[in-house]
């Protein structure tokens, strides 16, 4: 055989590359999947633990993945992106059939996650989304609905006032949407008049320490607040903390998300004016049986589609529910995401 004949052949995708300058067809490999009686392996990659809910999350999906017969390798990359993209890596090297992302940074996961699909790899972005990446599926709440929840129900409680916007992080995609859904009731009441904006802090990650310093310039400036929109129940905390230095909590309505045992926990007490309850149970279960579908290479329909800012992606959007002191028995406590004792531990009813 020639030289020049050997090589051609040694070429991996030799007939693929004939057949994209003949007929456009890439050589993308097939899609790895689990064969029949082969336990599908779900490669789980967490932001971090940081946030209360997320171990609950880790908890239950982990837990419903293995119930549907298939094997879960986690891997928590403690808030840092650079070390989650080496994880994804080292978990596509381990053979997994699909990978499961809750990304540090909507973005600068892009590249990575592109890389892993490229290895015929099926990815299910989980509660946030990978934008730029066209992943296979999202799976998560309204978050856009979660943002006008929190912010309907101050505007309810305060129709007039100074308020103050804490976002989640700029690297989040869900922050974006929560601000969206925020700003859909707010901008129209700050037009009217009615409502004032004294300020809106955009920290660079979901970080109260940020937040409180943020926040301290913001009273320097202007005292006169009555309503703190947050973008979760850990930034709610550090308003509240923030504000309390300042004697400032008076009649203050603050709103969080997530529906943590300590927000509850405020809300009954009435420091923390409502949360945004997402039943993680059923986000976990859903996305658990989508993974194992994807890893089987089974097709999966979807009612909704979400831009990730270059390409439409068939999202699973669930329905978070609002919570108020008046709403602490008929939603969380009856689902069993918190109990009783716990909620009302400090309150005498």
């Amino acid at each position: 055989m020639k030289n020049h004949e050997r090589s051609w052949l040694a070429f991996p995708c030799a007939a693929a590359l004939l057949a994209v300058l003949v007929t456009g067809v890439s050589c993308k490999p097939a899609p790895r999947r689990a064969e029949p009686g082969q336990a599908p392996l779900i490669g789980f990659s967490l932001d971090s633990l940081v946030v209360e809910r997320w171990k609950r999350d880790a908890e239950i999906f982990t837990r419903s993945a293995r119930e549907l017969g298939a094997e879960v390798l986690l891997r928590v990359a403690d808030q840092d992106h650079a070390v989650q993209e080496r994880q994804i890596r080292e978990l596509a090297d381990a053979g997994i059939h699909v990978l499961v992302v809750v990304p540090n940074d909507a973005d600068r996961l892009s590249s990575v996650i592109s890389e892993v699909r490229a290895r015929g790899i099926r990815v299910l972005s989980y509660d946030r989304l990978v934008r730029n990446a066209n992943v296979d599926l999202y799976v998560s709440f309204d978050n856009e609905k979660v943002g006008r929840l929190m912010a309907e129900s101050v505007s309810r409680a305060v129709p007039r006032g100074g308020y103050v916007i804490i976002n989640g992080a700029r690297s989040d995609n869900n922050a974006m949407m929560l601000n969206a859904g925020i700003r859909r009731v707010l901008d129209p009441l700050e037009a009217s008049g009615d409502v004032r904006i004294i300020g809106e802090i955009w920290p660079a990650a979901w970080d109260s320490d940020e937040v409180k310093i943020a926040l301290e310039r913001i009273i320097q400036r202007d005292r006169h607040i009555d309503a703190v929109v947050a973008g979760n129940d850990m930034l709610a905390e550090a308003a509240i903390s923030v504000l309390s230095v300042n004697r400032l909590m008076g009649n203050v309505k603050i709103a969080g998300q997530d529906a943590e045992l300590a927000a509850c926990q405020r809300i009954a007490e009435g420091s923390q004016y409502s949360t945004v309850y997402k039943p993680i149970d059923r986000l976990a279960l859903k996305a658990a049986g989508y993974a194992v579908m994807l890893a089987r290479g089974e097709e999966i329909k979807t009612d909704a589609m979400i831009s990730d800012g270059r390409h439409e992606v068939p999202y699973v959007r669930l329905e978070p529910i609002l919570v108020t002191r008046d709403l602490l028995d008929a939603t969380v406590i009856k689902d069993g995401f918190h109990s009783a004792a716990d909620v009302y531990r400090n309150v005498r009813r």
